[in-house]
């Protein structure tokens, strides 16, 4: 969610600046009238010129053709990666997943005793869990930092085996 927020922020700040600078460049004030005691006006720029189909063949020096032979860009290696590596972060991303969503059953128990609901899970009675002195929101702040930990170890192990060369497709 967070990088879904800062990536429209981003757009829309670029939008902004580009309308701003559109329009500055189109909407130029009007120079004020010259007077007898005014400083020369200064040097205006000369306009770029626009290469046509018409009028290319009196340019002089090289011209930049878009899909020129030349400037072809290098196909990227199909090497295919170790695999290895590939079945060791698909191990890794299964358990940190796993990890992820008992974290989000013991969310939604907690929720759920704060509201007064039964549990969700199949027997009322756990034997092997033991009493909390930790109010309910300090548990739960305390599971989502957790999840928040967990999430970002993923993106990293993400990263890192696209950084390798790894396909997203070969890690499902």
């Amino acid at each position: 969610m967070p990088r879904s927020l800062s990536l429209a922020m981003i757009l829309i700040l670029f939008a902004v600046f580009s309308a701003a600078a559109q329009s500055s460049d189109s909407t130029a004030p009007a120079p004020p009238a010259s007077s007898q005691d005014s400083a020369p006006p200064p040097e205006t720029k000369k306009p770029k010129k626009v290469w046509t189909n018409e009028n290319l063949s009196g340019a002089n020096g090289v011209v930049s053709v878009v899909g020129d032979s030349k400037n072809k860009p290098k196909p990227a290696s199909s090497k295919p990666a170790n695999a290895p590596y590939v079945a060791s972060v698909r191990k890794q991303l299964d358990k940190l997943q796993g990890e992820i969503a008992d974290i989000d059953k013991q969310l939604v128990d907690l929720k759920n005793f704060s509201a007064g609901e039964p549990s969700t899970s199949a027997s009322g009675i756990k034997l092997n869990k033991s009493y909390e002195r930790e109010p309910i929101e300090v548990q739960m702040r305390a599971l989502q930092d957790k999840k928040k930990d967990l999430e970002s170890k993923l993106d990293a192990l993400l990263d890192e085996a696209r950084k390798k060369g790894v396909d997203s497709s070969e890690l499902r």
